[in-house]
């Protein structure tokens, strides 16, 4: 009796013998040998591509703004679920399972850009004439137009018009950032008309805007800011194992919720200015001599 041949799983990701590990055909030793970066893996990984200089410069960027939002949900659920002692990757995920539609990373606001920037092609519109389209319909409609607002922060999100301006710095201006650029402007214009307030460009509307203009998808989009906020989300939780009490709370302080804001405290390094790269060696050499950074080590 002939037998059907045995279902096989496929990956074109990677593979691994005894002596490397081959990453979209590049042995990882020998990125990291020629110097490449994190960045740069990264973007082989999701596009089977080296990136350019500029390329690998916008996304180091973009993920460097994205990877920190202080007591947002993701850290507090980092935070909560650490206070139970699991093990460390639960506090992790639970933290990274709170990114939705209002938080964190996400991939609706970059197939909102396709979406319309297809039609534009189909109805013959140019890239001003559907980005109209777009905010009315929305507006209209009374959806909110993704990628603009950030309730924490009320004048602007500071993140977000700094990346649109990497991104031209970079000179990677495309179809992508022409749109997005046009759909705020539009998008001030009505609020302005309807004697509303100014809400500007987020994080996410930016950082996607970049992403896509140097060739991820939105899902791609959405797990490189997954990951990113990640780290972040492990150190909240690190922290709570190694410093705070289990479950947070004792017999000498009084009963908390876990999930009230105001009962995390920020207890680590005052501000402090970001060296210039030409200071950076010296920065450095001198912060590991004075060894002030050892009490924040997690």
């Amino acid at each position: 009796m002939d037998r059907k041949p045995m279902f096989r799983r496929k990956t074109s990701i990677s593979y691994k013998t005894e002596e490397k590990t081959v990453m979209r055909g590049y042995n990882l030793s020998d990125l990291a040998e020629e110097g490449y970066s994190f960045c740069d893996a990264l973007f082989v990984l999701y596009q089977n591509r080296i990136p350019t200089e500029e390329e690998e410069k916008m996304l180091n960027y973009e993920m460097g703004v994205f990877l920190e939002h202080s007591m947002s949900p993701s850290a507090v659920a980092a935070i909560g679920v650490s206070a139970g002692r699991p093990n460390l990757p639960c506090a992790v995920a639970a933290a990274i399972t709170t990114f939705g539609g209002v938080h964190g990373p996400g991939a609706a606001h970059g197939y909102m850009l396709n979406k319309y920037i297809e039609r534009a092609l189909e109805e013959g519109k140019s890239i001003d004439e559907m980005a109209k389209t777009l905010v009315d319909e929305y507006m209209d409609n009374k959806r909110p137009v993704m990628g603009m607002g950030q309730p924490q922060h009320i004048d602007s999100d500071p993140r977000a018009e700094p990346i649109h301006l990497k991104q031209e710095e970079l000179e990677l201006k495309g179809v992508y950032l022409e749109f997005q650029r046009a759909v705020e402007k539009y998008f001030h214009e009505r609020r302005k008309r309807e004697g509303r307030s100014y809400v500007g460009v987020n994080v996410v509307g930016s950082g996607n805007t970049a992403l896509m203009e140097i060739g991820f998808s939105p899902n791609a989009g959405w797990c490189i800011g997954s990951v990113t906020r990640g780290f972040s989300c492990a150190a909240h939780a690190l922290f709570n194992m190694k410093k705070g009490r289990a479950w947070g709370a004792s017999r000498n302080e009084p009963m908390v919720q876990m999930i009230d804001l105001s009962m995390i405290k920020y207890v680590g390094p005052e501000d402090r200015v970001v060296p210039k790269q030409e200071e950076r060696q010296e920065y450095a050499r001198k912060q590991k001599e004075e060894g002030e950074y050892k009490k924040w080590v997690i």
